[in-house]
């Protein structure tokens, strides 16, 4: 399990080396949200592509190990406490269109919507860069959806108004 205090363990190691994080996942939600609302398996974060070897060494020196390969920008990290830091590259250098017209970060690592990590939440009352309320919701669908993924996203429905994508407005419209 991640806790909070897990969480500001692994911004502040990271962040003291001079690696940007911002939060995404369960925790990027929980951070929006301001308030931690149920039990997180891993943490999900974007670093930089640039900031891949340093954010490596840095990891690898505080005894976090490959417990998963997601293929050259994804991968998971966990430690003899089985905390688990599931790490997405993203480059900030650039953007450009994707297939779908869209603006988006690029052309190495994982292609986010330009202005998707501008986001700002708490944890434990401290302020963290995370994703917006609106790729959250976003980044919630195109896959088989679970209970959490439920809960995460009709919670920020709840607190900041965003419209619900398919599947999710069924569940709310009974349809």
């Amino acid at each position: 399990m991640m806790s909070a205090e897990d969480v500001l363990e692994i911004l502040d190691l990271l962040g003291g080396a001079g690696v940007d994080v911002w939060l995404d996942g369960g925790w990027g939600v929980d951070a929006l949200l301001g308030r931690q609302t149920r039990a997180h398996d891993d943490l999900d974060i974007a670093v930089r592509t640039r900031d891949r070897a340093r954010y490596s060494e840095v990891m690898a020196a505080a005894s976090f190990t490959l417990w998963r390969d997601d293929g050259p920008w994804n991968w998971v990290l966990s430690d003899t406490a089985d905390r688990r830091v599931d790490v997405h590259l993203v480059d900030l250098s650039s953007t450009r269109l994707d297939e779908r017209g869209a603006h988006v970060h690029g052309p190495d690592g994982i292609a986010y919507p330009v202005g998707s990590l501008d986001g700002t939440g708490t944890v434990l009352g401290r302020t963290v860069p995370c994703g917006t309320a609106e790729f959250q919701v976003h980044s919630h669908t195109g896959y088989a959806i679970d209970d959490d993924d439920i809960r995460d996203v009709l919670a920020l429905h709840r607190q900041f108004g965003i419209a619900l994508p398919p599947p999710y407005a069924a569940l709310v419209t009974g349809a």
